[in-house]
């Protein structure tokens, strides 16, 4: 392709001003590219400030419900919920992610009953729920099994599906998981429930916040080294994702977000499927640290940031800061 060559080809008349920038704008963020993580704890009438994510709160099944509606007054099509199970509910099996009353179920049933035209999106997996915090059943040398542990996955996915979650969303990196979980809901007829893989979820750094809130990181013994991916992968993330899709993925995910932005770019180009990311607990800490210490505006961190997770192919992105970006996406 053939250019003018300056002085006849001036690249900034089109940033010279604001409705000039607007209208060649290569990358728009609206808050339907969004979903709310939630997190649930028991009780009624709590919200429960977590210290290690400033802003961020549990919230009791109530409060739940006023959040899903809140998220459907912004403009945000779908919340993604995480419970924090109680200490004496958890347990080496991790028994309690079937109990068709437990805590994520009856917040499910809340919040399709606040605003049933809000998404309900719901973490698979039993760090939740076990005593060590990990993500399976785990032997006696400390290793999580696979196929053990995704047998239980397929009944937790089935338990959430009936209390109503539209997309359940394994992120415990078992083999295989996502095709027993497909089969599952197809076998007991719910078609329509979707699938969202985390294909390519790395053994990360970022994730202590997250840990915190679910009330897992004082629990953990050892690493999740064995079945996350390793940060230095790449090749081994469309390995990955060529399988989930291949099991019955609807969507995959790429987790943490924006250190892995090459891999979320070339799984868009490799796959041509939804591809999201989720901007995690210690990605959102340090933008509310970076505000906090004046090194930086948060409002204009936050826009950039989503910014450049679609522009490097985000169908959506999970965030925290959600209903603050629906608010400057003009929603709110």
């Amino acid at each position: 392709m053939t250019h003018a060559a300056f002085p006849a080809l001036r690249l900034r008349r089109t940033r010279a001003a604001a409705w000039s920038r607007a209208l060649v704008s290569e990358t728009r963020v609206s808050p339907a590219d969004l979903i709310w993580p939630l997190f649930v704890t028991e009780g009624k009438g709590v919200e429960e400030p977590i210290a290690s994510l400033p802003g961020v709160s549990r919230w009791s099944v109530d409060g739940i419900a006023a959040r899903v509606r809140e998220a459907r007054d912004l403009g945000i099509p779908c919340v993604a919920l995480f419970p924090n199970t109680p200490r004496d509910l958890r347990t080496e099996d991790g028994r309690e992610a079937l109990n068709p009353d437990n805590l994520m179920c009856r917040a499910i049933r809340a919040a399709k009953d606040a605003a049933p035209e809000v998404g309900i999106l719901t973490d698979v997996a039993l760090d939740p729920y076990t005593a060590h915090g990990h993500d399976g059943i785990v032997d006696g040398a400390g290793y999580v099994l696979n196929d053990a542990t995704s047998n239980i996955l397929v009944d937790q996915a089935l338990v959430q599906a009936a209390a109503g979650a539209d997309i359940v969303a394994p992120s415990d990196m078992m083999d295989g998981r996502v095709g027993a979980i497909r089969t599952a809901l197809e076998r007991e007829g719910r078609v329509n429930v979707q699938i969202m893989a985390y294909a390519a979820k790395y053994a990360s750094a970022f994730y202590g916040p997250f840990r915190d809130a679910v009330g897992s990181g004082g629990l953990l013994k050892g690493d999740k080294k064995s079945y996350q991916m390793d940060p230095a992968n790449a090749e081994e993330a469309l390995r990955e994702v060529a399988l989930d899709l291949a099991e019955g993925a609807d969507h995959v995910m790429v987790k943490p977000g924006l250190p892995y932005l090459d891999i979320v770019a070339r799984v868009k180009r490799r796959f041509e499927v939804p591809v999201f990311a989720y901007a995690v607990s210690g990605e959102y800490a340090m933008i509310e640290a970076a505000a906090t210490a004046g090194a930086g505006d948060r409002d204009a961190l936050v826009l950039e940031t989503l910014t450049a997770f679609k522009r490097a192919g985000c169908a959506g992105v999970l965030t925290y800061h959600a209903p603050v970006a629906a608010r400057l996406l003009g929603n709110g």
